[in-house]
């Protein structure tokens, strides 16, 4: 008999619910392959501050990432690339498109969460794999973290957790 899976998502929510959605996606068995985190040399001084080097593969990720708004009724409100995972603050806007605090375009659906995780996972994969030649290979783990975002101290704190994150690098613990 199959072990069953931990539910993780919160039971009767509606993950298409306009608002805002904390989110992680980390690569198979965490595989850095999106870049690097180098010391920033850009007036560099003792304690220089790190930031993330995205490789051909992290930019087809910061593609993706971009064009989701064009197709798709939501919106990134920040976002951090990372060696082996993704960090982003996804808006899912209501079904007339708009979010706070103007209209922007109209949708005839509404997307969940794990619509919009989905799409961005094929994507990346189906880009990445082309240009590695690695047809059929998994990309990411099965699931993502996410969390509902209550209130905007939380976004504040969340935001500034994103920004950061190259910084903390050596102690995340998606370091491989």
């Amino acid at each position: 008999m199959l072990k069953q899976r931990k539910q993780i998502r919160l039971r009767k929510y509606d993950y298409s619910k306009s608002g805002y959605y904390y989110v992680t996606v980390c690569t198979q068995n965490r595989e850095c392959i999106f870049g690097n985190i180098v010391i920033n040399i850009v007036g560099a001084r003792r304690n220089a501050p790190k930031i993330m080097k995205l490789n051909e593969y992290g930019l087809i990720v910061n593609n993706v990432l971009e064009s989701l708004s064009k197709h798709h009724p939501v919106e990134l409100d920040t976002y951090q690339i990372m060696p082996n995972h993704i960090h982003m603050i996804v808006i899912i806007l209501d079904v007339s498109g708009r979010s706070r605090p103007t209209p922007t375009h109209k949708y005839s659906y509404k997307p969940t969460l794990g619509f919009i995780v989905g799409i961005l996972k094929t994507e990346c994969t189906s880009q990445i794999n082309k240009l590695r030649n690695t047809p059929g290979q998994k990309l990411f783990q099965r699931n993502y973290y996410e969390h509902i975002v209550r209130n905007e101290i939380e976004l504040f704190k969340i935001r500034e957790y994103i920004k950061n994150n190259p910084l903390f690098w050596n102690n995340d613990i998606n370091y491989a």
